[in-house]
């Protein structure tokens, strides 16, 4: 559609740049003589409420952040045709990208570029946000008195630290992108960290760390990116060092801080030391290859086991990981998304643990009665049979139930006692029933003690993981 000449107070001058879900457009605010950018939505998203919910959660993110390295959220509005806009600071002189185009920098303006972008997205952390796509086309330059800085900018992938703590939907820009984003996994600042280190590694190089392409290419990362030596002669083996210890695949091998890596930087520009106590990463022992074949039960039954602790890199772990980067790869990708959002996360809270469904993810606990509900609504659980999820609670009984009332709107179908492998006493009963069948199991925990559990899902197979994934330790 034909653009408006103004939007609001803001005559619009030339568009600068535009994605898949916006464009961005120099504007001049006539009240106040300035300039500024104004991004808004693509007439394509404007019935999408996700999108437009994920647009102004951008602008509410900015407007968190006063500070000099990020990009400022100055406006928001909507246009006469019902799309939301935003008002941000205008980069005047462009972005990242844009130089590493040219070549790679000189190693002080990098290491200055770098520190800058790193205040940026430590102001952001310490206002509870993550970035997750950070990247050079996401870093722009302002100019100022003698010079630029440089901002971040761009946070329609930015998260609030809570929520990703959760649960993540795998994204991120493939040659910047942290491997645990893409696995899915519960991110912290460490996940911002290494796509800080793979934008210095391609500012000091003029290429990225591992040239991969694809999000599943990165589930095949298993050791930092090859020396920024053997590209580029002058730099020194200390800021080497520095930057692929950033870009260690289990982040606990990494720089566990934004300022011990940045501070770790520029005393290895100032002196060319490595810093004391820093092994450099060549000398770290690689993980072993990704096996490459599993067949479909063994993938099937490992993705089961899967939780949202931080990766470990174990033999299934990279098993686990070689069977979803193909799944990524194949397909335009949409299955083996649909996939890794297939995988379980653990829940846990007064001594009970279950891996559950990714959209049970709302949990209520009570503490002081061994109780979890997660459930994908779980104010609506005990009022509304369609709501799937599970139930679990310790309660005092000496002896296993030989029947059991079927939940409303349940048939039973046939009830089986017995025991584990372990000797540990349970009696199961399953329901189909007008909405989720249920599988119910007591398990006799002791003398006086037993665990009920009860979760609700049309798929049998789920009910059963479900299940046999819950455990108590008091």
């Amino acid at each position: 559609m034909d653009q408006p000449q103004r939007i609001g107070r803001y005559a619009l001058v030339r568009r600068v740049g535009a994605g898949g879900f916006a464009t961005v457009w120099l504007a001049k605010d006539e009240q106040l003589d300035a300039d500024v950018a104004v991004k808004i939505l693509s007439d394509l998203w404007t019935d999408d409420e996700d999108v437009r919910r994920r647009f102004l959660a951008e602008g509410r993110f900015l407007r968190k952040v006063d500070s000099l390295y990020v990009v400022g959220a100055h406006d928001v509005g909507e246009t006469e045709d019902g799309r939301p806009y935003l008002v941000i600071t205008y980069a005047d002189l462009g972005t990242l990208a844009d130089k590493i185009k040219a070549g790679p920098l000189e190693i002080a303006d990098a290491v200055r570029i770098i520190t800058e972008v790193g205040r940026g997205l430590k102001h952001l952390h310490s206002r509870g946000v993550l970035h997750r796509d950070v990247k050079p086309a996401n870093v722009l330059f302002r100019s100022i008195a003698g010079g630029d800085r440089a901002m971040l900018g761009d946070l329609g992938l930015g998260k609030a630290v809570q929520d990703v703590s959760q649960l993540t939907m795998p994204g991120g820009t493939p040659a910047y992108v942290a491997p645990e984003q893409v696995m899915g996994d519960r991110l912290d600042h460490r996940a911002d960290l290494y796509s800080l280190g793979a934008v210095a590694y391609a500012a000091f190089t003029g290429q990225a760390p591992h040239g991969v392409n694809s999000l599943g290419a990165v589930m095949q990362i298993d050791k930092p990116p090859p020396s920024m030596t053997t590209l580029r002669k002058d730099i020194p083996d200390a800021i080497d060092v520095v930057v692929r210890r950033a870009l260690e695949p289990n982040r606990d091998l990494r720089w566990q801080d934004l300022d011990s890596f940045l501070n770790a930087l520029r005393e290895a520009h100032a002196t060319g030391k490595i810093p004391a106590g820093l092994i450099p990463a060549s000398d770290v022992p690689p993980a072993s290859p990704v096996i490459g074949r599993v067949d479909q039960e063994t993938a099937l039954s490992s993705a089961n086991q899967l939780t949202q602790a931080p990766p470990k890199r174990s033999a299934r772990g990279r098993v686990i990981a070689g069977v979803l980067a193909v799944l990524l790869a194949a397909g335009g990708g949409y299955g083996g998304y649909e996939y890794v959002l297939s995988r379980p996360v653990k829940v846990e809270s007064a001594g009970l643990s279950v891996e559950a469904l990714r959209d049970w993810s709302q949990k209520a606990e009570d503490t002081a009665a061994h109780r979890l509900l997660v459930a994908n609504n779980t104010a609506g659980w005990r009022t509304d049979a369609s709501v799937e999820g599970v139930f679990v609670q310790v309660t005092n009984a000496t002896k296993l139930p030989t029947t059991s009332t079927p939940p409303p709107g349940c048939q039973p179908v046939a009830p089986d006692g017995g025991q584990t492998d372990s000797g540990q006493q349970l009696a199961t009963f399953r329901y189909t029933c007008s909405g989720p069948s249920v599988t119910e199991q007591f398990r006799q925990l002791n003398s006086t003690t037993q665990l009920q559990i009860q979760v609700r899902d049309d798929n049998a197979k789920v009910r059963e993981t479900v299940v046999n994934s819950v455990k108590y330790q008091p």
